[in-house]
């Protein structure tokens, strides 16, 4: 038999087993409905909260289908974001099952609201430094889908993609940082922080972004896998058509395909573009129908699982390089990238 281990020894590991949790568990426990908004939180909640997304990176959102151990997740979570404007379709079903009766936020509130034509919806919401980024030359009052079927989607008649626009990107942030706050008031001032400090590289990244799209003509229409570029185009100026609507939910109808073919060949569209979180069929029937290139991936509703485009802010800034590679007009190029197709994720 071993001897007894001497008195202080003892109590000694005594304490240790008595001592509070690690900093890593005592961290705030944040459940967010999908990864853009899970890179939100973490920017702005920082070392005082842990994350977790539900709908996680390079997957879909509009389609998924909630497991058991998410309402548990939910229902042992201190905070939920969610993006709201039926987004999520799914979420409000999770909450009911969860028993959650914690903090809720909802990113999308006070957000200038658009519907699947681009055009401002609610007004009352303000916001009236849109109207400072005009581009009006791009033609961003109108967004070519109007040869689309939208009554069967799930949105309603309100575009839930706002985080493509960083001014309402603004909003989200706001938001995000007020309901950690509420949850956990003894971190206020390191969210507060955070979330300036946010905001200064969301500034700088549309500074970025309006350079790139300035040098694109403004009479460039852009096909992408579904409707979900609305904001960007508002913001920034672009035309975008889809074969989908604002849910990939639902195929289009081959009406709705020929449709969009005509389209595509009465105006100047010169390429294609996938999405990373849908199915690239519809994209590669269009390239084969019309002759176009599919110019690279761009990000809508999902980040990516590694690379620039695995955060919030370097997905846009992917997006924005990607367009301006396909579409600048070669004057506009830089002249390392004369002749190049770029190194932003064109390859498909």
């Amino acid at each position: 038999m071993r001897p007894p281990l001497p008195a202080s020894i003892a109590l000694g590991l005594a304490a240790l087993l008595t001592l509070p949790s690690t900093h890593a568990d005592e961290r705030m426990q944040v459940l967010a409905s999908f990864s853009i908004l899970a890179d939100m939180v973490e920017n702005i909640g920082g070392e005082h909260v842990a994350v977790t997304a539900l709908v996680g990176p390079d997957s879909d959102a509009h389609v998924y289908s909630p497991r058991p151990t998410d309402a548990r997740a939910l229902a042992e979570a201190d905070l939920v974001v969610f993006n709201g404007l039926q987004f999520e379709g799914w979420m409000e079903r999770l909450i009911d099952a969860s028993d959650y009766a914690g903090p809720l936020v909802t990113t999308t509130d006070g957000i200038r609201q658009l519907d699947y034509h681009g055009q401002d919806d609610h007004d009352a919401h303000g916001h009236d430094d849109h109207d400072d980024h005009g581009h009006d030359d791009h033609g961003h009052d109108d967004h070519g889908h109007d040869d689309h079927d939208h009554d069967d989607h799930d949105h309603g008649d309100l575009d839930p993609h706002g985080w493509q626009d960083l001014n309402a990107g603004k909003v989200y942030v706001a938001n995000i940082r007020d309901g950690l706050i509420q949850a956990d008031p003894g971190n206020a001032d390191a969210y507060s922080a955070n979330a300036e400090r946010f905001l200064d590289e969301i500034a700088a990244t549309d500074a970025e972004i309006r350079a790139l799209i300035d040098e694109i003509p403004s009479s460039t229409s852009v096909i992408t896998g579904h409707d979900s570029f609305g904001h960007f185009a508002h913001a920034y100026g672009l035309r975008f058509l889809a074969p989908q609507g604002l849910s990939t939910e639902a195929d289009p109808s081959a009406a709705d395909m020929a449709a969009l073919i005509e389209v595509i060949r009465e105006q100047e569209v010169r390429a294609l573009f996938h999405e990373n979180m849908t199915s690239p069929a519809l994209l590669e029937q269009l390239a084969e129908e019309t002759g176009l290139p599919i110019a690279g991936t761009l990000y809508a509703d999902a980040l990516a699982s590694e690379g620039e485009a695995s955060t919030w802010l370097g997905m846009l800034r992917h997006n924005a390089n990607t367009l301006h590679d396909a579409l600048a007009e070669p004057d506009n190029h830089d002249a390392a990238d004369m002749g190049d197709s770029g190194d932003h994720g064109h390859e498909h």
